[in-house]
């Protein structure tokens, strides 16, 4: 596995840690240190860990990162419902940045599945196809 930039589930996550960034904008400045600083780092670390597993040479080392990306969504997922049960976020914001979350963690369980001998992911998950 080389750049990590070529796979859809990547491009997601990095979708969704924009995202979260946006609408975490609006929280109260007294949460900066927060919940805003716990969601903001548990959705950048979705995108963190696939990249870190691309860097590793072992499909099973692949696989682990992938599943502590998966686990940071679900994280991220949970912040998210606590921001919007808090009153920080509203419902339709709410419903965006879930099924953002819902599509990665998705993604990333069907990427485990797929991936091949020596970390290679299939072509079909790549952005652009390269050489």
């Amino acid at each position: 596995m080389k750049d990590f930039k070529e796979l859809r589930v990547w491009s997601k996550a990095h979708e969704l840690t924009v995202l979260v960034y946006k609408l975490t904008r609006a929280f109260p400045k007294d949460e900066v240190y927060g919940l805003t600083s716990q969601v903001r780092r548990s959705a950048a670390s979705v995108g963190a860990n696939i990249a870190e597993g691309c860097g590793r040479h072992s499909d099973g080392e692949m696989t682990r990162f992938l599943q502590i990306a998966r686990g940071s969504a679900s994280e991220t997922e949970y912040h998210l419902l606590l921001a919007k049960d808090l009153g920080f976020l509203q419902e339709t914001d709410f419903q965006v940045a879930e099924q953002a979350v819902v599509v990665v963690q998705r993604m990333l369980t069907a990427l485990v599945q797929k991936v091949q001998p020596q970390g290679r992911v299939p072509k079909t998950e790549r952005l652009r196809e390269g050489p």
